[in-house]
C-alpha cells in the first residue's frame, strides 16, 4: 500500500489553505462518501490525514455501494430533517439538483483565491459551478472506458492488447480456453451500463453524443444502438454465472488473482490493483476500451458543501482548499487511480496508467473528446440514467431482445424526461 503525505507534502498543502490559527477549538466535518471498498479508502486517508495535520477533525459517515444511490438516498433523509453533513461526495447532475434547491454553500472566496477557474477542465466546471459560482471541489477526473487485463492471461494469448471488437472477441476466446472466466462482471446496474456506454463510445463519439448527451429519440432507436445491445448479448456469454449482484471490487479481485482476464471499469479499479501490490505493465495491463481511444468517458468525484452554521463554514473552506491543492492531487489520485482534477499538476510520480490518464484526459480536452459518463450521472439527470440502467441491465440479463431494448429505451428515456 502506498505512504500517506509526507511532512514536506503536508508542509506544502497547508500553505495552500485557510489558516485555522484564530480556532479557539477543534473543528470537524462530518463527511457522507460511498468510498468504502480497500484502494478508496486508503485515498480517503490522505484527506483525512491532511486535515488532522491542520486540527480538523474527520466524522466518517461511509454509506457502501458502488454507484452512490445508497448514499444520495440517506442524504435525502438529512437534508430533509435540517441537519445535512457539512461535505458530501457528489457526481455530475446530483450536484446540480442540490445547487438548484438552495441547499449548497459557496466556495467563491477559496475558488477565487486560489484560481480554480484556471486549472478546472470546462468539462468539469459545467458541474463544480451553478450560477456562475463555485459549489463544489472536483477531487479527481476518473474515466470508464477502461480495460483492466491479467498480464499473465494476456501474455499466454499472444500479448497484443486488443484494439478492435473482433481482436477483443479473439483475446476472450482465449481466456475460455486457458481456463478462466474471460470478463469479470458485477451484475448491478452501473455496472451493466459502464460496459454498456464503452460499446456504444465504440460506435463514435457522435453517436455516444447524440444517444446519451442530447437524447436524439432517432439515435436511442436506430439500428446503431440494436448493434450495441447485440455486442451486450455476445459480452455476456463471457462472463460467469455468478457474476449476479457482485461488488465491482471482487470483480477487479478475479483478475488481480488470476481468475479472470479482463474487467470492463473505471480507473478507479486500479486502486484495488495497487492495494494488492500489483504493478502495470508487470502484473495487468490497463487499455482503452475497443474503438475508443482518444476519447474519454468521464466522471469526477467531487465533494460539494452544504450550508452549515457559520462557525462550521471555515473547516469547509479549509477542506476545499485542501482538496484542490496540488500536493493533495498528486498524493490522492496515485492512490486512488484517476488523473488530477487540475491540469497543471506534473504527472511525475505517477505510475504508467497514472501517466496514460493524464495525457489521455489533457488529450481529449484539447480535442474536445472529454464526454461525460452516462453510467456515473455526466451525461444525464438522474431518472434519465435510471431509465437507461433499467433497460441496458434487463436486455443483459436476457429480459429483452436486442430490438425489444431498442424501443424500450426511447420509450423509457422519453418518460424520464
Amino acid at each position: 500500500m502506498r505512504k500517506f503525505l509526507s511532512t514536506a507534502v503536508i508542509t506544502a498543502l497547508m500553505a495552500g489553505t485557510v489558516s485555522f490559527a484564530q480556532a479557539q477549538e477543534k473543528q470537524s466535518v462530518e463527511v457522507l462518501h460511498w468510498w468504502t471498498s480497500g484502494g478508496e479508502a486508503a485515498a480517503l486517508n490522505v484527506l483525512k490525514k491532511d486535515l488532522e495535520k491542520q486540527n480538523i477533525g474527520w466524522v466518517d459517515m461511509p454509506v457502501a455501494g458502488g454507484s452512490g444511490v445508497q448514499a444520495m438516498t440517506v442524504l435525502r433523509a438529512r437534508v430533509t430533517a435540517g441537519d445535512p453533513p457539512t461535505a458530501v461526495q457528489l457526481l455530475g447532475f446530483d450536484i446540480i439538483d442540490w445547487a438548484k434547491q438552495g441547499v449548497l454553500g459557496n466556495l467563491d472566496s477559496v475558488a477565487d483565491k486560489e484560481g480554480w477557474g484556471k486549472v478546472v477542465p470546462d468539462a468539469l466546471q459545467k458541474f463544480a459551478k451553478y450560477d456562475g459560482h463555485w459549489i463544489a471541489a472536483p477531487v479527481d477526473i476518473h474515466s470508464t472506458n477502461w480495460m483492466w487485463i491479467n498480464k499473465a492471461a494476456l501474455d499466454k494469448a499472444g500479448g497484443k492488447v486488443p484494439q478492435t471488437w473482433d481482436e477483443l472477441i479473439a483475446l476472450l476466446d482465449n481466456f475460455k480456453k486457458q481456463g478462466i472466466v474471460p470478463i469479470a462482471h458485477g451484475g448491478q446496474p452501473w455496472q451493466d451500463s459502464t460496459v454498456f456506454e464503452a460499446v456504444a463510445l465504440s460506435f463514435g463519439d457522435d453517436f455516444y453524443k447524440k444517444a446519451f448527451i442530447d437524447l436524439d429519440p432517432a439515435t436511442l432507436g436506430s439500428d446503431t444502438m440494436k448493434q450495441v445491445f447485440d455486442r451486450m448479448t455476445t459480452l455476456r456469454t463471457y462472463v460467469d454465472p455468478n457474476f449476479s449482484g457482485r461488488d465491482w471490487n471482487l470483480a477487479s479481485a478475479m483478475v488481480i488473482d488470476g481468475k479472470a482476464g479482463v474487467q470492463f471499469m473505471g480507473d478507479w479499479a486500479k486502486g484495488e490493483f495497487l492495494k494488492a501490490g500489483k504493478v502495470p505493465g508487470k502484473d495487468f495491463v490497463c487499455a482503452r476500451y475497443p474503438g475508443t481511444q482518444g476519447a474519454v468517458t468521464f466522471n469526477s468525484d467531487m465533494f460539494a458543501m452544504f450550508n452549515v452554521a457559520k462557525d462550521k463554514v471555515p473547516a469547509q473552506m479549509a477542506m476545499a482548499s485542501a482538496i484542490m491543492s496540488p500536493a493533495f492531487q498528486v498524493a490522492f489520485n496515485t492512490v486512488k487511480g484517476a488523473a488530477p482534477a487540475r491540469m497543471d499538476v506534473s504527472d511525475e510520480k505517477f505510475d504508467a496508467c497514472g501517466k496514460k490518464a493524464i495525457a489521455d484526459v489533457k488529450a481529449a480536452n484539447a480535442d474536445g473528446r472529454m464526454l461525460g459518463s452516462m453510467a456515473h450521472g455526466y451525461a444525464d439527470p438522474a431518472a434519465v440514467k435510471n431509465a437507461i440502467y433499467d433497460v441496458v441491465t434487463r436486455q443483459f440479463n436476457g429480459e429483452l431482445t436486442s430490438e425489444q431494448a431498442v424501443k424500450e429505451l426511447v420509450t423509457a428515456v422519453a418518460a424520464a424526461q
